[in-house]
């Protein structure tokens, strides 16, 4: 698929269907964030797969997962993520994002729909699941196919003058 029109397609999905996602399609999602680019390449990111019927409803308990039938917490090894020494920046969160943002781009690509959830109790989520301290849940990626009536929004975005700025920062 072109990037540019999976990119204007990609949409976030919040009705599924009980249909669940072929294993062949989660390992493409998965090397997909396997190869996804992170700070000094210290790939922290931790993928918790949940699909198990017990494991999506105990989800549902920290946050509203829309009734898909797959779920990747993100999270991020704070001991191994890099940081900036200049002002101690850590960059986990970014890193899980990159790699969850690759994660729905390869989903897109193979039918699928996803929403990128980052509402959602952290410290339900830990206790749930077991999360040690370490590990900072960053988002919930669901993913399935997209249920019938599934409202999508109209994508109003800026104009490029309005976030893109040449030589200096404008107010």
């Amino acid at each position: 698929m072109d990037f540019n029109l999976m990119i204007q397609k990609r949409h976030s999905v919040r009705k599924y269907k009980p249909q669940k996602v072929e294993k062949e399609k989660l390992n493409k999602i998965l090397e997909a964030a396997r190869l996804a680019p992170t700070a000094a390449n210290r790939q922290p990111q931790r993928l918790l797969i949940l699909e198990k019927e017990e494991s999506l409803n105990k989800l549902a308990q920290c946050s509203n997962i829309y009734g898909a039938p797959l779920a990747i917490v993100v999270c991020a090894d704070l001991n191994q993520a890099w940081t900036r020494t200049f002002d101690k920046k850590q960059t986990g969160d970014i890193d899980a994002s990159i790699v969850t943002d690759h994660m729905m781009m390869a989903a897109t690509e193979l039918g699928l729909g996803s929403l990128w959830i980052c509402h959602f109790q952290p410290d339900l989520l830990r206790k749930s699941f077991h999360i040690p301290e370490h590990i900072e849940p960053i988002n919930i990626l669901v993913l399935g196919y997209e249920g019938e009536n599934n409202s999508v929004p109209r994508k109003n975005r800026k104009e490029l003058a309005e976030i893109v700025c040449f030589e200096t920062m404008k107010e």
